[in-house]
């Protein structure tokens, strides 16, 4: 318990453990804030550096699907001016545009060819039925009811999502353009549709790690490209009643109903004009994503780049154990040189404590015998630990030479006292009055003739007890 209680009571530690905390503690409490803090502005560097990696991307990824769609509507704008179209178009009799459909097909199957991400294209007349196509099957069809042709009638450019084809049933994207005859006059219109597998491709080529995948959103929160070909048409968020019903009505997906996945998470992702990050879960028992997302600039579309978030934390995590690594090889340097410190430190402070404590005991010369060889070391050194054992061990002869000095004059002093004591009992008894009759008794008693019958021995010793009587009664008296 005492032991414990030592432990726990800094007070009472030894002077080696109490430099040992200080030091290590000035080295490290400063060392720890700037560590934390250092670690601090990293990570928050860092974790803005991944959430804006993931930014680029997701901008890269819009980029290429910005000039495929720039590159496409140009196609497009080309068929809707080629004459083969405008002739067709502008032709007042049926056997006058049988002769032109041979030139307008070779066209239109020309442009069909010339890349593999195309699906069809055809061109429609004024009130919204194909008069011409690459794929037959578009042939005779009218699509009046399709919001490209709607538009596009009107004189605009337009760029459909990615929709499902209503005759093929195949997703694709329509851009569709308006046919004008030499004076100006609208006449019809020429519909382009590319495959949605292509700009799936160009999605899904981007990977940023095993478990990351990139999708697309339209205008109203509806997924039209994910690598999971099963949430397809689901809405991020659940969708107004009335875009619901416009978005059925239309036929774009060819679905009765739009089923939301409820990320409302996501929600910042609609209509982004900022490129941006969040952080979602789906489904929501599963681990945390990140997600960093652009808008395109020729559709109101939104990219998104996704990946674990546990992922997106190893920089993060290499980050702190690199700086608790640096901190636990500078803190373990620091205590062992703060240990060696101490013991260099304390171990003078020691050898002067064991010295001193000789003194209080009889054997210090046979002691200080024992520690002189440590002591005198430490004595050459010229710092002040080293004065100071100069300074002790002359502080200690000169004390061990009082002590013998001291020792002398007692031992002197009890002579003297013995002397003066015994010259005092003399007096005492030489002046008692028992004692001067006595002395008196004995000088009769030599004048008096030693009898025949008492020998001279005897009468000494009967002389000599009656002496000591004398003393003995004496003493008592005293007493």
């Amino acid at each position: 318990m005492k032991r414990l209680h030592r432990l726990l009571y800094p007070p009472a530690w030894s002077i080696a453990a109490k430099i040992s905390a200080v030091l290590v503690s000035v080295a490290l409490i400063p060392m720890s804030f700037t560590t934390y803090y250092n670690l601090r502005q990293s990570l928050d560097s860092v974790e803005a550096g991944e959430y804006r990696k993931l930014e680029l991307l997701a901008t890269s990824t819009a980029s290429r699907l910005d000039q495929l769609i720039i590159d496409i509507q140009r196609v497009v704008v080309q068929v809707s001016s080629d004459r083969n179209v405008v002739n067709f178009l502008t032709a007042s009799t049926s056997s006058e545009r049988e002769t032109l459909r041979p030139d307008l097909q070779q066209m239109l199957e020309n442009v069909f060819h010339s890349n593999p991400d195309y699906d069809a294209v055809f061109v429609m007349d004024k009130q919204g039925l194909a008069v011409a196509a690459s794929d037959r099957k578009f042939f005779g069809q009218n699509y009046a009811f399709r919001e490209y042709f709607r538009s596009s009638i009107q004189g605009k450019s337009y760029i459909s999502s990615i929709l499902v084809g209503e005759t093929t049933k195949r997703p694709g994207m329509f851009f569709s353009q308006p046919v004008r005859s030499q004076e100006g006059e609208i006449i019809g219109v020429t519909v382009l549709k590319i495959k949605g597998e292509g700009i799936w491709a160009i999605a899904d080529a981007l990977k940023v790690g095993s478990q990351s995948y990139t999708f697309l959103i339209d205008q109203q929160g509806v997924i039209i490209s994910h690598f999971n070909k099963s949430l397809l048409y689901h809405s991020l968020v659940p969708l107004a009643p009335d875009i619901l019903e416009r978005v059925v009505k239309d036929r774009r997906y060819a679905l009765d109903q739009i089923q939301s996945l409820g990320i409302p998470e996501l929600q910042v992702m609609v209509r982004a004009k900022q490129a941006g990050h969040t952080t979602y879960r789906f489904p929501p028992q599963e681990m945390p994503r990140i997600v960093g997302f652009a808008s395109l600039q020729e559709q109101p579309w939104v990219l998104g780049v996704s990946q674990p978030k546990e992922n997106f934390s190893e920089p993060l995590k290499r980050l702190i154990w690199l700086h608790g690594g640096s901190l636990l090889i500078v803190g373990g340097i620091t205590a062992i040189m703060a240990l060696l410190l101490a013991r260099r430190i304390s171990r003078p402070i020691y050898a002067l404590t064991a010295a001193a404590q000789a003194l209080e005991h009889d054997d210090f010369d046979s002691r200080v015998l024992e520690l002189r060889p440590r002591l005198t070391k430490l004595a050459h050194s010229q710092d002040d630990m080293g004065q100071l054992v100069r300074v002790f061990l002359k502080m200690a002869e000169q004390v061990r030479m009082r002590d013998q000095k001291l020792k002398m004059q007692v031992r002197e002093l009890h002579i003297e006292i013995d002397e003066t004591k015994r010259a005092t009992n003399v007096a005492e008894i030489t002046e008692n009055e028992h004692f001067r009759q006595l002395q008196k008794k004995i000088q009769k008693l030599r004048e008096q003739k030693v009898t025949v019958s008492e020998t001279e021995t005897d009468y000494y010793q009967r002389l000599q007890t009656k002496v000591q009587s004398l003393k003995q009664r004496s003493l008592n008296c005293e007493a």
